[in-house]
C-alpha cells in the first residue's frame, strides 16, 4: 500500500514544477518565450541590466519542492521499478534543486548546474530506455536532444525557455507514465 502511494510522487513532482512555473509566468507580464530563459523568473536580485524577478520566491520554491519530490519518488517506489534509472532521477532532483538554489545571481555557477540538470535528464532517459525498453523515454530523448540542437544551430528563433520546456516536458511524460504504471500495478496486486 505504501509503495503504491509513493508512486503518486512521480505524478506530483512534475506537476509541482509545472504549476509553479506556470504561475510564475502568469504573474510576470514581462516574460517572453522569444527572449527569456525560465531561470529569469527565479532571479532573486538585480544583476547587470536585468532586474530582480518579483516571482523569484514562487519559482525557486517550486523547483526546490519538485526536486525534493523527485528524489523521494526515486528512492521509494521507482527504485523497485527501475533500479539504475532511479539513481539518475535522484541526480535530476538534486540538480533541479541546485538550479533554484544557485539562481542567475550566481552567474556561471547557475549556468553549470542548469547544464548538469539537462544532461541528467538525458542520461535518465537513456537509462530508462536501456533498463525498461521504453519507447516513450527514447522519444523524449530524441525530442529533447533535437530541440537543443536546433536551438544551438539557430534554426529557430526563440528564448532558451523553449528548448528548456520542450526537453523537460518530454522527460516528464515517461516519468509520469512510470508512476501510473507502478500505481496501477500495485493496485491490481492488492485485489483479491
Amino acid at each position: 500500500m505504501r509503495e503504491r502511494n509513493y508512486a503518486l510522487l512521480g505524478l506530483l513532482a512534475p506537476l509541482t514544477a509545472i504549476i509553479f512555473i506556470a504561475a510564475a509566468i502568469l504573474l510576470s507580464p514581462w516574460f517572453s518565450w522569444w527572449s527569456n530563459a525560465l531561470s529569469d523568473l527565479g532571479r532573486s536580485a538585480d544583476i547587470e541590466m536585468m532586474p530582480k524577478s518579483e516571482v523569484a520566491p514562487l519559482f525557486n520554491f517550486g523547483l526546490l519542492l519538485s526536486g525534493f519530490l523527485t528524489i523521494l519518488y526515486s528512492i521509494t517506489s521507482f527504485r523497485n521499478h527501475a533500479k539504475y534509472t532511479s539513481y539518475l532521477l535522484v541526480i535530476v532532483g538534486l540538480t533541479l534543486q541546485l538550479v533554484a538554489t544557485f539562481d542567475e545571481v550566481y552567474g556561471s555557477l547557475h549556468f553549470q548546474v542548469s547544464v548538469l540538470f539537462f544532461v541528467a535528464l538525458g542520461f535518465a532517459s537513456i537509462s530508462y530506455v536501456v533498463e525498461k525498453r521504453s519507447f516513450l523515454a527514447f522519444a523524449a530523448l530524441i525530442i529533447g536532444s533535437v530541440s537543443w540542437i536546433l536551438y544551438g544551430m539557430g534554426i529557430y528563433s526563440a528564448g532558451i525557455a523553449v528548448p528548456e520546456t520542450i526537453s523537460s516536458m518530454a522527460t516528464v511524460t515517461w516519468v509520469m507514465l512510470s508512476a501510473l504504471r507502478i500505481y496501477f500495478d500495485k493496485l491490481d496486486r492488492q485485489k483479491p
